[in-house]
């Protein structure tokens, strides 16, 4: 059990700073908004590493938003085909989902970067966080896409994942740090005494003031 989001990421930090794949190059850190920039915050702070955020999005199944088919971020798609043919979706909808997950995702980048663009990776690790993973679909479009920025290793550090999942996801990235890996689990906020709703306007403060320290 964690008290709150930035405990979480104090104690993931500990975790990730004996990696090979961070400690002595320079690192990225990236948050999934909302709940994971929180996280990320802690994270690159310890590391000393800059700020930035990647915005996946889940594609959810007709009449079950919650219920994962695939998922998108910018540039880079994940389709659970077994999912979709088990559930008989259209590729109407499947359309629909993604025009409508990637305006969101424009939506976000629009407002939390104000403008400017994504950190560079290339040659870089990539620290993906989160403040927790359950099916792992938006983690595995947000590693997929800090790989195809060219980063030179791709690491997903997370306070809680299901043992399953992460062992899946270990496929995806060069190092993955759930300091949690619980077999039976239910939602992420399980494990925090304090899981309250994140803000845009408090994703914005973060990122504005890592990008202030980092100048």
């Amino acid at each position: 059990m964690f008290r709150d989001r930035r405990e979480a990421g104090d104690r993931l930090a500990d975790r990730l700073t004996g990696l090979d794949e961070i400690r002595g190059r320079e690192a990225t850190v990236l948050g999934i908004p909302r709940g994971g920039v929180v996280v990320a915050d802690a994270v690159a702070e310890r590391l000393a590493a800059p700020l930035d955020v990647v915005i996946p999005r889940k594609l959810g199944a007709p009449g079950n938003a919650e219920l994962a088919i695939g998922a998108v971020a910018p540039g880079v798609s994940v389709l659970d085909e077994r999912m979709v043919r088990a559930l008989g979706v259209p590729d109407s909808y499947v359309k629909r989902e993604v025009a409508r997950a990637e305006g969101e995702i424009e939506r976000r980048q629009r407002r939390y970067r104000a403008g400017l663009p994504s950190l560079e990776l290339e040659g870089r690790t990539a620290v993906v966080v989160d403040d927790g993973v359950a099916t792992g679909s938006t983690a595995v479009v947000a590693l997929r896409w800090a790989r195809a920025r060219n980063a030179a290793a791709v690491v997903l550090g997370v306070p809680v994942a299901p043992a399953l999942t992460a062992r899946q996801l270990a496929h995806e990235a060069d190092e993955v740090v759930a300091l949690e890996t619980p077999d039976l689990f239910h939602t992420v906020g399980q494990w925090y005494a304090h899981f309250g709703q994140v803000s845009d306007e408090e994703v914005i403060r973060i990122l504005e003031r890592r990008s202030s320290v980092a100048s």
